[in-house]
């Protein structure tokens, strides 16, 4: 039982490290004049807009770029954590 308890306190503190160095990443996608940037733990850190853009565009464009961002988030993180060695005792 101890070693079950050894192996999940080990677990979270790797997936504690793996947290801070996702949420230490900033991914930025650009998009017919607005850039949105991410951090590692989906959070949005800014949103720049150009003047002059059309209400309708605006929409348009935000909705298209912020789901861009998510998709291309969730990439990097995936690849990221393969690299940092997954989670092994998990499969």
């Amino acid at each position: 039982m101890f070693n079950k308890l050894k192996q999940f306190k080990d677990l979270r503190s790797q997936a504690k490290t793996m947290q801070n160095a996702l949420a230490a990443e900033s991914i930025s996608v650009d998009k017919g004049g607005v850039r949105l940037t991410m951090n590692g733990n989906m959070e949005v850190t800014a949103l720049s807009l150009p003047e002059g853009l059309a209400k309708e565009a605006t929409e348009r464009i935000v909705k298209d770029l912020f789901n861009d961002t998510i998709k291309k988030t969730q990439r990097i993180m995936a690849e990221k954590m393969r690299a940092m060695g997954g989670f092994p005792g998990l499969m």
